[in-house]
């Protein structure tokens, strides 16, 4: 690291600041606290949870503390309700909201979210096992393409070597809707389903993403509850 020479000296005469022993148990249980909620307590919610636990701290010193402890709160992915404006033959709803299969690859659903970065906005197409709730493929692009979602079905596909007649279910979405992703159901022997036009709860994505799914969780395939 490169340091001048002035800069260096004048660091060794700054006098170092120590905390409290109550400060350091402060910030110790707020960083556990933190970590127990996923990414997800902003500084409202961490004095309310301490003050539950008997600490009466303000909100700016806890605000000033999360900032210096690195504690900032993940951003949430919000549900994309693809576009049905398209000339694409679309299915029947095959489904019928029966999100109830009686063992693993009978029933895929599938979905589109958008996610924060540092670098923008990103896209995130997700494949869901109906049966055990695990995501069994996605992928990420920074736009909303047949690609995104071919690729993301691609990997389900490659995990978990479904059986013939699997049933696809999605939104009426053009990229779902496309000749490429047709193509590719057809060509592995799933049966397409759609929802009905302009009604989101005939796919069970939906209650996923009101779950608050996350990347971590979709990296490392951790059930992900349904109300």
């Amino acid at each position: 690291m490169r340091v001048s020479t002035s800069a260096y000296y004048d660091c060794c005469k700054r006098p170092v600041r120590l905390i409290d022993s109550k400060t350091w148990q402060l910030c110790q249980r707020m960083k556990t606290l933190f970590i127990q909620s996923r990414a997800s307590l902003g500084n409202r919610q961490m004095v309310a949870q301490l003050r539950k636990e008997g600490l009466m701290v303000g909100r700016y010193k806890v605000s000033k503390l999360m900032k210096k402890l690195g504690l900032t709160v993940r951003n949430r992915q919000r549900y994309v309700v693809t576009t049905s404006k398209h000339n694409q033959p679309v299915a029947d709803n095959k489904l019928n909201r029966d999100f109830s299969p009686k063992q693993p690859n009978l029933v895929w659903t599938t979905g589109i979210t958008y996610i924060r970065t540092a670098q923008g906005w990103i896209y995130l197409a997700v494949v869901l096992d109906l049966y055990s709730r695990r995501i069994v493929g996605w992928h990420m692009e920074y736009y909303m393409t047949t690609a995104l979602v071919n690729r993301a079905l691609m990997m389900a596909i490659n995990l978990r070597q479904p059986p013939k007649n699997l049933l696809h279910h999605s939104d009426r979405g053009s990229q779902y809707a496309s000749h490429d992703y047709q193509t590719l159901l057809t060509q592995h022997n799933m049966q397409c389903s759609m929802s009905r036009k302009g009604n989101c709860w005939d796919t069970q994505f939906n209650m996923v993403w009101n779950a608050r799914l996350d990347l971590t969780r979709v990296g490392i395939g951790e059930v992900v509850p349904l109300r």
